[in-house]
């Protein structure tokens, strides 16, 4: 499939055999609970996918991004979205790291060790609480004499939970005077206190290692601590815009490729009439078009407001997109190759998880409808 074999060549440059490692592996291995993929993902250099080159990265671009995100989740849709949460909290991350005297030393050091170290970054903003603001975290932090914090709560689901070096933690912090903020924190995986249990029951994307991340009484040094700016103590408007369009992007990216995979399949057997493979992959190249349009948008300077409305609007209608595609594909692939193998039932299971991550289409709609009226682009 074209669009896919251009993926697979961007993915190729940056990391040279890792889809090869991959696809040595069976489906059920790579997505299975024990899957080696994160590991593989690592040695081949992914983790320094998006950082600059000044820090020793490939750095790529958001539409060279996409691609690759796409060529890794055709081949492990596991490991598509486990390293989305990697990549948005890096690209952040170093957003943040352009600011004169935004990030302490110590945090600047951290980032310095991630692509020459393969370090994995596990982002810990969704708390999988029905129904609740996505960036008013539930974990609280109090400071402790002598400076530092210690912190309290859990994080679920969070992906790459055995494989971080690091988690990055969205925290309300009460400060000294009783006031409370949101900071994000950068907490060594090895601290003290940090647990995880068993929270990700499905199979479907099991290898993405999406459990609970418990944090008791963890001690968080001053210096690892990103506050909130002055304007706006309950917000951290800058993380905020960079990790949405980043997040969105990346993910909806990765559900693509899972797709790509039922539709490869389809037009390499070639299944049904050729009108109707034809319908099958103009519908698919839709939804790549959508994401690589967002991409570029980004690439031209397109940022705010505006970047996280591209990026949500690429995302909802690929959405839509996705599950025509995946039942049509489903079909035409025939029963015999659904009851024979458990590709087919498991690449399409993990397609429909793109309606589930946040921010839901519901949750933002008054929010979309106010922007595309002409207001202001205020999520919750």
């Amino acid at each position: 499939m074209r669009s896919l074999t251009t993926a697979r060549g961007i993915c190729e440059q940056f990391h040279a055999g890792l889809l090869d490692a991959l696809e040595d592996l069976p489906l059920g291995t790579r997505e299975g609970e024990d899957s080696p993929v994160l590991e593989l993902y690592r040695k081949h250099g992914g983790p320094g996918l998006l950082v600059p080159a000044a820090y020793g990265g490939a750095a790529a671009g958001p539409l060279e991004a996409v691609r690759v995100q796409r060529a890794l989740a055709a081949a492990s849709p596991s490991l598509g979205v486990a390293t989305v949460m990697h990549h948005f909290t890096v690209a952040m991350l170093f957003r943040l790291a352009e600011a004169t005297g935004r990030l302490t030393p110590a945090q600047l050091d951290l980032l310095s060790s991630v692509a020459p170290d393969g370090l994995l970054l596990a982002s810990g903003w969704a708390e999988g609480r029905t129904d609740q603001n996505i960036l008013a975290p539930s974990v609280v932090a109090e400071r402790i004499p002598g400076g530092g914090y210690r912190v309290n709560g859990s994080k679920k689901p969070c992906s790459l939970s055995g494989s971080m070096d690091v988690l990055t933690a969205s925290v309300q912090v009460t400060q000294d005077d009783g006031r409370s903020g949101l900071a994000l924190m950068l907490i060594p995986a090895s601290s003290p206190g940090i647990t995880t249990r068993p929270f990700w029951a499905t199979p479907v994307l099991a290898a993405s290692q999406s459990h609970e991340v418990r944090l008791t009484d963890v001690v968080v040094p001053e210096e690892l601590v990103i506050h909130s700016t002055p304007e706006d103590a309950d917000r951290l408007d800058d993380l905020q815009t960079a990790g949405f369009t980043w997040f969105e992007l990346l993910a909806t990216s990765s559900y693509v490729g899972a797709a790509s995979a039922l539709v490869a399949q389809v037009l390499a057997g070639k299944r049904g009439t050729p009108a109707e493979r034809a319908q099958l992959a103009v519908r698919l190249d839709a939804a790549v078009s959508l994401v690589e349009g967002a991409a570029r948008s980004l690439e031209d300077g397109t940022e705010g407001d505006e970047a996280v409305a591209a990026v949500l609007t690429a995302r909802y209608a690929t959405q839509d997109l996705l599950a025509q595609t995946v039942d049509q594909a489903v079909e035409m692939l025939g029963g015999m190759a659904y009851i024979r193998s458990g590709d087919v039932a498991y690449l399409a299971s993990a397609v429909r998880a793109l309606a589930f991550h946040p921010p839901s289409r519901a949750s933002v709609a008054a929010e979309l409808a106010e922007y595309f009226a002409g207001g202001p682009l205020r999520l919750s």
